[in-house]
């Protein structure tokens, strides 16, 4: 017995004999779990509750869509916003899709203006799915309807215009071994594995491109049921973000971007952000150099206050 037990016990006993017995026994078992709970300040409770910090970032893009269309035509995606976190003020870089993509993977646009395949886009820039592989970090795209890893030709419902890495000449030994299907993304998924860079294309029947905008609602929760049962989301070092590449030229190319983490909790954020800011998230969460524009872009970790590792 320790000694605060012990001292009450000795106190109780000159009180009565036979009420000395019970107040000791209650007592000690009271001192027993005191002292097998382990103190904690508000500080360290609050520690305790804090989510996790990000080490590992996975984004969808959808197609073709604004803001508002997205909000009203995908009702699960836009109820993942409310939940966690959305941008009122996100803004795509230019049309067509493909500068987009090479805006979030490279950080720029490569100066190019249309969808052309990579035959005649020989980006010789770095991805930041090259730059986290060189760095010692994990990197990976999952698109889906890919015929084979960076498949550098559209073949069916995968358009290559969707899949950036492919472009990067530099990166294409790097790209065949990490530019996989849905497969893989599944098996990342369940096995806790998913890339601490990672990118998933739907294809052109479910990014809204071809197909409806509730189609892709439906797919894009299928996938996050995925997620939310795998071990990196429980873990919270995961975080999701969901934009689009470009709107219909209806709203100034304003899109909607969820940024769905434990940390995050009705966030609406007004801060102007563009593609480059996501690039700059990337760079973030896997501590990397930023990649050309990404160094002056609004930071995403900032606006959001995700925690980054």
């Amino acid at each position: 017995m320790s000694l605060l037990p012990r001292a009450l016990c000795t106190l109780t006993s000159v009180l009565a004999a036979g009420v000395a017995v019970a107040a000791c026994t209650t007592t000690a078992t009271d001192a027993k779990t005191l002292a097998q709970t382990p103190a904690q300040t508000p500080a360290a409770a609050t520690r305790a509750h804090a989510p996790a910090a990000v080490s590992k970032l996975l984004v969808f893009v959808e197609e073709n869509h604004s803001l508002d269309q997205m909000r009203s035509g995908m009702p699960y995606t836009a109820g993942l916003a409310k939940k966690y976190g959305y941008a009122t003020d996100f803004h795509a870089i230019r049309h067509p899709s493909l500068p987009n993509y090479l805006a979030i993977a490279g950080g720029q646009t490569f100066g190019v203006h249309d969808d052309d395949p990579p035959a005649r886009h020989r980006i010789a820039g770095r991805s930041v799915f090259g730059q986290a592989l060189s760095h010692g970090m994990t990197a990976a795209t999952y698109a889906e309807g890919i015929p084979s890893p960076c498949a550098r030709t559209s073949r069916g419902a995968y358009a290559v215009k969707h899949n950036p890495w492919a472009y990067f000449a530099r990166e294409r030994t790097s790209c065949a071994a990490h530019d996989l299907g849905l497969r893989a993304f599944g098996t990342a998924v369940r096995s806790g594995r998913l890339p601490n860079v990672g990118l998933v294309i739907p294809n052109l029947a479910h990014d809204a491109h071809d197909g409806s905008l509730a189609t892709a609602d439906a797919w894009f929760r299928a996938r996050m049921q995925q997620v939310f049962a795998g071990p990196d989301w429980k873990s919270g070092r995961l975080a999701v973000v969901l934009t689009a590449d470009e709107d219909d030229h209806n709203q100034g190319n304003k899109v909607l971007t969820v940024v769905i983490h434990p940390s995050q909790s009705h966030h609406v954020v007004s801060t102007r952000l563009t593609h480059y800011s996501l690039t700059r998230l990337y760079d973030d969460v896997a501590h990397l150099p930023y990649l050309a524009n990404a160094g002056t872009a609004p930071s995403m970790a900032g606006a959001f206050g995700l925690p980054i590792a």
